[in-house]
């Protein structure tokens, strides 16, 4: 069906009278929305944006700027006069006929593939304006002169952020995608997607966190999670769950997993297909991994020290216990990685060497440089999550999963929005993007000992994080170990894991960067032969100069650490099933605590 066809077809009396009818129905669904919006708990306003001060400096330093070049200041404000007119002079010729509507020379953006953008010249205006606003705020960001590195940092994510918010195709009235949807479907649309957004919003108690995938899709144990194992420990932290050999015999040094607890630990085994820990045990290896608990406001008082003691120190000796053995090989991921470090620093300082190796999946330790999270990283959104804090006792999932899609706004907050609110499309079924949305919210001491400590402070990395009676140093860290970084990762960059990794104390140190990001640069089994890893022994280099010097491998990382593993695993034994004699299995794999969701 054409655009006109489309057109002809909603303007037709029986479409305008069916359209009003659907339209009767928002009036129930507004109700709702009214009712959620009114017990929604307030959070406080300092996480929503900069405080003033940033802003105040930004105008102080544009304005002295300007004030010292005030031709600068004329000839800026005579181009945008200019670009404004001239896109209003072209609409006009249009609309009397005179200019065909024609592509433009900007930037491509999917956000207006829709031919009437071009086409049509009150859509064409829009955008054209649109793309000249963005530039000139753009402009006036980069002429704000005297800034720190940081100010401009903050100041350039958040002025992003307003054009991000302000483009035409967040607003029904300038979104053609929405219009043609809303007159070829009678206004069914716009009723579908107006309960999206109340059940969106009913389900996060008043707080709005677009969801991006169909929940009714999936079901862990069912089709998420599914590698079979027990639970063969639990206590407040951690469920520690063993999984089910799949080979006759397994390397006698058992490998001990832990995922990060800012999310369920699955995404290591969505399917069968894409499943690390399905493939590791078909390697010939006992593994465990670590089930975190989804921490309530009862856990207000709970550190990184717990998460140490009761969690890494616990399943460490658990293991050496279920199996027989005085060592293990440990992996962490993300901020458990981080967290690893912490340990094997402590376990040093006490002549512990129960571990014999250690992996890293995207995992800082220096955060001397905090990448992109730097705009909320300043002590004003700190001050206002502590304050948040000592309100709920625990840091919401929400506030984090809302910080990380808005650093992809267009792709995972207006995009999807778009699609569900104004569309009235149900979200995909999507793994990926159903474990995104399944998170878990942070117990307030450690949140604020990760955030003042290891991000703002940077103390691992320089002179000592205070835990457990100890200060734990990256030097202390000389283990045997691999580091497994992503090329596009843009939570934890892998020039950033680099430096940390160099100064880290060990003689036997091997780092990769996969290519793709943060989850799909680890989640890459050797099947898909989809994305190759970059390798190179040398690093005393800096980071630039190790990726130019550096061998591309075509495929998956995961064989090459295998190999590396093997060396650091022992010999051959019978393969173990899970628990034993004082570990009885206590509940299948996934667990309990992955099902448990906590509302914050």
């Amino acid at each position: 069906m054409t655009t006109s066809d489309v057109q002809g077809a909603g303007t037709s009396p029986e479409h305008i009278d069916r359209l009003k009818e659907n339209l009767e129905k928002v009036e129930h669904l507004s109700k709702r929305l009214v009712e959620v919006m009114a017990s929604k708990k307030p959070h406080h306003p300092g996480l929503d944006g900069p405080n003033q001060e940033l802003f105040a400096r930004a105008a102080t330093s544009y304005w002295a700027s300007m004030l010292q070049n005030p031709a600068k200041l004329l000839e800026h404000q005579i181009e945008y006069w200019g670009k404004s007119v001239l896109n209003f002079a072209e609409a006009q010729q249009a609309l009397a006929g005179q200019q065909d509507g024609e592509g433009d020379d900007a930037p491509s953006d999917r956000r207006f593939t829709n031919p009437m953008w071009d086409k049509n010249p009150y859509f064409r205006f829009i955008k054209q304006q649109y793309m000249t606003n963005a530039a000139a705020i753009r402009e006036a960001v980069d002429e704000a002169g005297d800034l720190d590195r940081v100010d401009r940092q903050r100041l350039s994510y958040f002025a992003d952020q307003i054009i991000h918010m302000m483009a035409p195709t967040n607003f029904l009235p300038t979104n053609p995608d929405a219009l043609e949807r809303a007159l070829e479907t009678e206004g069914q649309s716009l009723i579908k997607g107006l309960e999206n957004l109340v059940a969106d919003l009913e389900a996060n108690d008043g707080e709005l966190v677009v969801r991006l995938a169909d929940d009714t899709a999936f079901e862990i144990g069912r089709n998420l999670a599914t590698t079979p194992g027990e639970v063969v420990y639990r206590n407040r932290m951690m469920e520690l769950i063993q999984y089910r050999p799949t080979t006759d015999t397994v390397h006698e040094t058992p490998i001990l997993l832990f995922p990060p607890w800012i999310n369920k630990f699955y995404i290591l085994d969505l399917k069968a297909q894409n499943s690390l820990i399905k493939w590791v045990t078909d390697q010939g290896y006992t593994l465990f991994v670590v089930s975190w608990v989804n921490p309530d406001a009862s856990y207000s008082d709970v550190g990184l020290e717990d998460y140490v003691q009761d969690g890494f120190l616990t399943a460490i000796e658990q293991v050496k216990e279920i199996c027989k053995v005085k060592q293990i090989n440990a992996v962490g991921y993300c901020i458990a990685g981080t967290t690893l470090g912490l340990t094997l620093s402590l376990l040093k300082q006490r002549g512990d060497k129960s571990v014999k190796s250690a992996t890293f999946f995207t995992a800082l330790t220096d955060f001397d440089d905090q990448g992109e999270f730097t705009p909320f990283l300043q002590n004003d959104f700190v001050d206002a999550i502590e304050e948040q804090i000592g309100d709920d006792g625990m840091l919401p999932s929400y506030i984090m999963a809302r910080t990380f899609s808005f650093l992809r706004a267009n792709d995972l907050v207006y995009g999807p929005a778009i699609r569900s609110y104004m569309m009235g499309e149900t979200p995909p079924a999507f793994d990926l993007l159903y474990w995104n949305g399944d998170g878990a919210n942070l117990p307030g001491k450690m949140a604020i000992q990760y955030l003042r400590g290891l991000c703002q402070g940077n103390q691992f990395a320089k002179d000592g994080f205070e835990l457990l009676g100890h200060k734990l140093q990256l030097k202390d860290v000389d283990i045997p170990l691999m580091a497994v970084t992503c090329e596009t990762d843009h939570i934890a960059r892998w020039k950033d894991c680099y430096r940390g990794v160099q100064q880290m104390g060990s003689r036997s140190k091997n780092f990769i960067v996969s290519q793709s990001g943060h989850i799909a640069g680890i989640v890459n089994p050797p099947t898909r032969n989809k994305y190759g890893h970059y390798t190179n022994d040398d690093l005393k280099l800096d980071a630039a100069a190790w990726m130019e010097g550096a061998t591309f491998h075509e495929g998956s990382w995961w064989p090459r650490w295998e190999a590396w593993l093997k060396k650091r695993s022992g010999k051959q034994v019978p393969a173990r099933e899970p628990g034993d004699s004082t570990h009885p299995p206590l509940v299948q794999a996934p667990g309990d605590y992955v099902r448990k969701m906590v509302k914050s």
